[in-house]
């Protein structure tokens, strides 16, 4: 399952047939090298002299700043630009690609300003182009950084403008209904294996030659490049949710280019936790903010008129999922893409009433409402093709980064285990998942993420009930990133947390990138406001 963006995406067909959202992670400039030793050994030292070749060619050549072109709906001040980085950055002089930059200048005096602040949204698979317009749109949240800092957005290697991978055509692949995500029989989990083979086929037909480079440590090695091209002497850097994990592998491969480092709802940057594992453990805790937000629902019924009890709301969900089990509800939405847009609200606080509401009116006997959201649009081929997209380099990423299991017994036995409690989300993130079973491109070990030399605190806030990065994330990275605070946002479960109002939370944000300083414990923080309905 996905890490995340915090706008609602088109749903998008997990790799295997499960409709899933992709809304599951800087003067001249001396290119030091990296870390060597920090990696997992493959190849790690050729790597790291390709990192600090291409950083110096790129701190040479700086970016050609430019007015965005109109299809990518940023309007000025913001500008647009390219960096150029190697496919395989153990052969630095071989193919290069271009990775897509933004940027908006700091808001305040020159004398404010503080250099780039960096920016990922997660995915793998997001993109951070929009970053800059929190600045344009006037986001009160980040008002005191953008005085300090330019706003700097990229998309990683493989996504939207940066030399996009595919696996399927995107029209097929938005096609409704999918089969329901929980097999009823062998014959259901055959066919999702056969789907899940076929589109790891697919992303090798459409896309091979990128496959084998699409991991975390090259997606750091390119941050890396992007902030020598900036002329930006060490990054600074914002990670949310897979771009906790991008952060935590930049962190230990260029410890000394860090600069100031947030990372916010956090990956657990385990070895034995990617990627696999991690998703097991993701879907006990979404089954965890799915009651949450019951709870809240039946809190709320004189508003949606769901049920008094967490119980009342799961019998009209499960009622809701048998009758687009048996008919698909317009003829395209089925349990699968029901998954799709409910598992927003579990993601995001944001998501809570506008969910609840989609569901009240169609128990109202209202089922546009419930067709409009849940289904896909074909009339949408950019949307459309930036979902296949995003699901293509999410799958591309995780099967790259990590050695998954082979034997469909050991998946089989995992996820019949899990869905006996953990229903919701459980097979949906499997068969998103399975393609990395037979995935056709070379697996990494990842890598081990410590803290090196010249690594400056790093500040991590989570909040304690995530569903898709749950809290011990957080409390794993804090141990290995010596000096790190951790803020706990107590009782909350929001995923992203440094964009919500919390005047507990936000402050100290602030302090952090304005003055690198960090509280002297770590800190717990009440929530941030409950949504109303």
């Amino acid at each position: 399952m996905r890490g995340s963006r915090p706008k609602k995406r088109v749903a998008a067909l997990g790799s295997a047939g499960a409709l899933v959202t992709a809304t599951l992670i800087a003067g001249a400039v001396a290119a030091p090298t990296a870390n060597a030793s920090a990696g997992s050994g493959y190849g790690q030292d050729r790597e790291a002299r390709g990192a600090a070749i291409a950083a110096a060619r790129a701190a040479k050549a700086g970016i050609d700043w430019q007015d965005c072109p109109a299809d990518w709906n940023l309007a000025k001040p913001i500008q647009c630009g390219y960096v150029t980085v190697p496919l395989d950055y153990a052969k630095p002089y071989g193919k290069q690609i271009k990775l897509a930059v933004d940027r908006i200048g700091n808001t305040g005096t020159k004398a404010e300003r503080q250099g780039a602040l960096v920016y990922n949204p997660g995915g793998p698979g997001g993109s951070g182009l929009r970053f800059p317009a929190r600045v344009t749109g006037k986001n009160p949240v980040w008002a005191n950084a953008a005085k300090a800092y330019d706003f700097v957005g990229f998309d990683p290697r493989g996504v939207g403008k940066s030399t996009p991978i595919s696996c399927v055509d995107p029209q097929e692949f938005v096609k409704a209904p999918k089969a329901d995500p929980v097999p009823d029989s062998e014959a259901d989990k055959l066919a999702q294996r056969k789907l899940a083979r076929e589109y790891a086929e697919g992303c090798q037909e459409r896309s091979g030659t990128m496959l084998p480079h699409m991991t975390t440590p090259n997606t750091a090695r390119d941050l890396d490049v992007i902030r020598a091209a900036l002329g930006e002497k060490k990054l600074n850097f914002l990670g949310v949710s897979y771009g906790t994990y991008l952060g935590a592998v930049y962190g230990t491969l260029f410890p000394g280019h860090v600069r100031r480092m947030v990372v916010d709802s956090v990956v657990n940057p385990s070895r034995e936790k990617i990627w696999y594992q991690a998703n097991l453990d993701q879907d006990v805790a979404f089954e965890s903010r799915w009651k949450d937000w019951q709870d809240w629902v039946a809190q709320n019924d004189a508003t949606y008129h769901l049920g008094t009890t967490r119980a009342g709301v799961q019998a009209k969900w499960l009622e809701l999922r048998a009758t687009a089990k048996k008919n698909p509800i317009g003829g395209v939405v089925g349990p699968a893409e029901l998954i799709s847009f409910f598992q927003s609200a579990p993601y995001y606080d944001s998501a809570w009433a506008s969910t609840a509401s989609v569901f009240s009116k169609y128990v109202a006997g209202d089922t546009q409402a419930l067709v409009d959201a849940a289904a896909p649009d074909p009339t949408d081929t950019a949307g459309n093709a930036a979902s296949e997209n995003g699901n293509a380099v999410y799958t591309a990423v995780e099967c790259a980064d990590a050695k998954w299991p082979t034997s469909w017994r050991t998946w089989d036995r995992d996820n019949t285990r899990l869905h006996k409690d953990h229903p919701f989300m459980t097979w949906a993130n499997a068969w998103m998942n399975l393609p990395c079973a037979t995935w056709p491109a070379k697996q990494q070990t990842p890598v081990n993420v410590k803290t090196g030399k010249g690594l400056p605190g790093v500040l991590i806030v989570q909040s304690e009930r995530d569903a898709a990065t749950p809290y011990e994330g957080a409390v794993e990275l804090h141990k290995r990133f010596k000096g790190s605070r951790l803020i706990t946002e107590e009782g909350a479960g929001s995923h992203g947390v440094t964009g919500l109002v919390n005047p507990c939370i936000n402050p100290r944000v602030d302090s952090y990138l304005l003055t690198g300083k960090l509280d002297g414990a770590d800190v717990t923080c009440a929530p941030h406001a409950t949504p109303k309905p």
